[in-house]
């Protein structure tokens, strides 16, 4: 069986993690988000791409979930120390590979290279190898992702969203091949606005998402009315969304054949799709890989 997944940064590598415990690795695609991406100091940054590397690889800080474990600051203290911008935290293990991404080559290229030399065996990829930009539309004025979410702690008003340069982007080599082959696909329980979406606009993979006859199955990412993390649940009182998993089917509309939610969430209420519940916090890799067979398992009702 091969499956393929759409996946942000942080929940979507655990889930991926989790997948890695119930098949063969090498069975795995993960089609990462790279609207968040930005080039800082001269570097090329891809947050969700590393966050997926880091996890498969072992190396990933088990506390956060993202960054390097063990970790070094000697580069941001010496910036620091220069008044430089401090921002955004590069620390020193990280900066090893975006200095290998500026050495030269397509970003998925890069990626493949880095997943190889730390025995990763999942295909990550990322949604495209063109620059893409999210843009949130806020009441501090227009942010790019990492403004919003990082120097701003996410705490301004979004009031639209888009993805700067969609239009002219393309999906990376491999990315419409892994849809088309897979048995299931899974949307991981990333942020369905500003970490799905960016994948989904990508000119040719929606549509590729409507050909498949796989099931589609999505892990929701809210429990008990609150997002596991990030600002999931913020930004969709803000867009005036109920944040409830009525919300989360109504987004993915008729792509969506099913969704794994939390075993206390919505008790007696029609979701109008094939639902599985499992406790969907994933603290521990026996959970990751709980909410990987859940989702595996509720896509099987819908294959001969």
């Amino acid at each position: 069986m091969k499956v393929a997944v759409l996946t942000g940064g942080v929940g979507g590598a655990k889930l991926v993690l989790g997948l890695t415990r119930i098949m063969a690795p090498r069975d795995i695609t993960a089609i990462v988000n790279t609207g968040d991406d930005f080039t800082h100091l001269g570097l090329p940054v891809s947050p969700d791409i590393d966050t997926l590397l880091y996890t498969l690889s072992g190396k990933a800080n088990a506390v956060q979930g993202w960054g390097r474990e063990g970790e070094t600051w000697s580069f941001m203290s010496a910036l620091r120390s220069l008044g430089g911008p401090d921002w955004f935290h590069l620390g020193d293990g990280d900066l090893a590979l975006h200095v290998m991404r500026l050495a030269g080559g397509l970003l998925s290229q890069t990626t493949a290279r880095a997943a190889a030399a730390w025995g990763v065996h999942v295909e990550v990829l990322p949604m495209s190898d063109n620059p893409v930009a999210t843009m949130l539309e806020t009441n501090a004025g227009l942010l790019s992702f990492q403004r919003y979410f990082v120097d701003h702690s996410c705490a301004p008003i979004v009031r639209s969203i888009f993805f700067d340069g969609v239009q002219h982007s393309a999906p990376a080599a491999g990315v419409l091949r892994a849809i088309e082959k897979a048995d299931t696909v899974v949307i991981a329980p990333s942020n369905p606005w500003l970490s799905i979406d960016p994948i989904l606009a990508v000119p040719g993979i929606e549509a590729a998402l409507r050909r498949t006859t796989a099931p589609i199955i999505a892990v929701s990412p809210i429990i008990a009315g609150k997002a596991v993390k990030g600002p999931t649940a913020k930004l969709m009182a803000e867009l005036g969304l109920p944040v409830a998993n009525t919300a989360i089917v109504a987004h993915y509309g008729d792509l969506l054949q099913g969704l794994v939610i939390d075993s206390g969430d919505d008790p007696g209420v029609d979701l109008g799709v094939c639902t599985a519940r499992t406790a969907t916090l994933m603290t521990t890799l026996d959970d990751r890989a709980r909410v990987a067979r859940a989702a595996i398992d509720l896509a099987r009702l819908f294959r001969p």
